[in-house]
C-alpha cells in the first residue's frame, strides 16, 4: 500500500495547487507520475494492489460515459451532431494519423496516437465550460455534442484496437447479448432501481459499486472486453436514474481515475525513439488541429469562424481518454509521446478557454485585417 499512499499524497497537494493556479489537474498528474516512475526518480513501482486501483479508474471513468450516452437525446438533434461530430473527426484523426506515420510509427501504433489526438478531454471542457461561466453560449451546446460524438467513436475505436482490426464475430455476438441484456434488465427494472437509487442508506452507493465490478468481472469470464462493457452498462442504466447513479459513481472515479494518471506517468519510460523536439512539434500540431476543425464547425453550424474559436479553445485539451487508449493499446514510444500531448495541450487549453474572449477578439482583427468577410449563420 506504500505506493498508493504515496501516490494519492503527493496528488492531494498537486490537485490544490493546480486549483490554485486554475489549471487543469490532470497533467499535474502526469508530471508526478513521471518524476516518480521509470522517467524519473523510480522511487515508485507499480504492484497488483495499485493495477487494481488503476483498473477501477478505467472502469468508472468508462461507466461514466455510458451515462451520458443518452439515444434520445442524440436523436433529438442528430443533424447537427453528425455534421459537428465528422468534422472533428475526420480532420484530427487524419492530422494525427499522418503525423504519427511521419514520426516513423507502424501502423497500430499510428492509429493509437492518432486516437489519442483526436479525442479531446472530456472533463477538462466541461470544466472549463462551468469555471468560465460559459454555459449560456451557443457554442457550448455544440462542444457538448462533440464530446458526446467522440465518446460514441470511442467505443468503435476500442473494439477495432482491441480485435486488431479484424472482425472478432465471437467477441461481438456476445457483446451484443450481454449489452441486450443489461438494456432488457433495466427496462423490466426501471423502477426498482430507482427506488434504491433514491434510498438515503448505504445501498444506492453499494449498488453502483456492485453492478460495475460484476460487469467487468463477467466481461472477462466470458472472454469480451471489459472497456465496452461498463460502457454498455452505464448507457442502459442511463434509462433509469442517470443523476443518482452519476452522484453514486463519482467518488469512486474521482480517487481511482487520480491513480490511473499517476501510475500512466510511472509507467512511461521516454526513449530514444521519440526526441522532445518531436514530442513538442506534434503536441503543436495537436493545437493547431483542433483549431482547423474548430473554425470549420464554427462556420458550418454557427456561421461564424469566431464562434469556431471559442469551439477550439474548450477542446484543445486530451486527457482522459488519450492516457486510456495509451495505456492499453500504446507502444513504449507511443505513450511517451501522448504523454507529452495531453500534458502540453491540458495545459494550453486551460489557457485558451480562460482567455478565449481576448483570443477572439484578436481573430476578428486579423479577418478585418485581411478583409475577409464574415459568413451568415446556418444553423442555431
Amino acid at each position: 500500500m506504500e505506493e498508493i499512499a504515496i501516490a494519492l499524497g503527493i496528488s492531494l497537494i498537486l490537485a490544490l495547487v493546480s486549483r490554485r493556479l486554475s489549471l487543469p489537474p490532470v497533467p499535474f498528474y502526469i508530471l508526478a507520475g513521471l518524476a516518480l516512475g521509470k522517467s524519473g526518480l523510480s522511487l515508485v513501482t507499480p504492484s497488483p494492489v495499485s493495477d487494481f486501483f488503476v483498473d477501477l479508474g478505467l472502469v468508472f471513468l468508462l461507466f461514466y460515459v455510458g451515462l451520458e450516452l443518452k439515444p434520445d437525446r442524440i436523436l433529438a438533434k442528430r443533424s447537427a451532431f453528425l455534421k459537428v461530430g465528422l468534422i472533428d473527426l475526420n480532420i484530427n484523426l487524419a492530422i494525427g494519423f499522418v503525423a504519427a506515420l511521419a514520426l516513423g510509427f507502424p501502423f497500430l501504433d499510428a492509429i493509437v496516437v492518432a486516437s489519442a489526438f483526436y479525442i479531446s478531454s472530456s472533463v477538462i471542457a466541461f470544466a472549463s465550460i462551468l469555471e468560465n461561466k460559459k454555459m449560456v453560449l451557443r457554442e457550448s451546446e455544440t462542444v457538448v455534442w462533440m464530446m458526446v460524438f467522440e465518446d460514441i467513436v470511442l467505443v468503435f475505436l476500442i473494439v477495432a484496437l482491441h480485435s486488431g482490426f479484424t472482425i472478432p464475430v465471437g467477441i461481438v455476438a456476445r457483446f451484443a447479448v450481454v449489452a441486450a441484456i443489461f438494456f432488457l434488465v433495466c427496462r423490466w427494472g426501471k423502477e426498482p432501481i430507482r427506488r434504491i437509487l433514491n434510498r438515503d442508506d448505504e445501498l444506492p452507493v453499494l449498488l453502483t459499486f456492485t453492478l460495475v465490478v460484476a460487469a467487468a468481472f463477467f466481461a472477462q469470464a466470458i472472454g469480451i472486453p471489459d472497456t465496452l462493457t461498463v460502457i454498455a452498462l452505464g448507457a442502459a442504466l442511463s434509462t433509469t436514474s442517470p443523476s443518482a447513479l452519476e452522484r453514486q459513481a463519482r467518488p469512486f472515479k474521482d480517487v481511482f481515475l487520480v491513480l490511473f494518471f499517476v501510475f500512466f506517468g510511472i509507467s512511461v519510460e521516454f526513449s530514444g525513439e521519440i526526441g522532445l523536439a518531436a514530442i513538442a512539434a506534434v503536441s503543436l500540431l495537436a493545437v493547431l488541429s483542433k483549431l482547423i476543425s474548430g473554425v470549420l464547425i464554427g462556420r458550418q453550424i454557427h456561421g461564424s469562424a469566431t464562434a469556431g474559436i471559442e469551439i477550439w479553445s474548450n477542446t484543445i485539451a486530451r486527457g482522459e481518454f488519450s492516457i486510456i487508449i495509451a495505456a492499453l493499446y500504446g507502444s513504449a514510444a507511443a505513450t511517451s509521446i501522448i504523454a507529452g500531448i495531453v500534458v502540453a495541450t491540458s495545459v494550453a487549453g486551460s489557457f485558451a478557454a480562460k482567455y478565449s474572449p481576448i483570443l477572439k477578439q484578436h481573430w476578428a482583427r486579423l479577418r478585418s485585417r485581411f478583409g475577409l468577410k464574415a459568413t451568415r449563420p446556418l444553423m442555431h
